[in-house]
């Protein structure tokens, strides 16, 4: 969650790169908060912009960084699923 201790948020502000997921979920945050600003505020159409910038960049971080991460832990430690194996 974005709301972690006001030392930190100054630390983030001035541009140090994130060390924890929280701290990550607050630049992410501030990131939205100034688009929003900066587009006279939250409109269904701001916000719907947002969103799916969000929910492409998730998936893009998916396909280009998780999948094939999965892909070498299967080759790795062997197959979970067996629907669609050879019997």
């Amino acid at each position: 969650m974005p709301y972690i201790p006001p030392k930190d948020r100054q630390r983030l502000d001035a541009g140090s790169a994130p060390q924890t997921v929280g701290e990550l979920n607050y630049v992410i945050t501030r990131i939205i908060d100034n688009y929003l600003q900066q587009h006279d505020g939250a409109s269904y159409t701001q916000l719907n912009a947002v969103i799916g910038a969000l929910e492409c960049a998730k998936l893009e971080l998916y396909r280009r960084i998780a999948a094939p991460y999965e892909d070498e832990k299967i080759r790795e430690n062997g197959e979970v699923y067996t629907l669609g194996q050879p019997a």
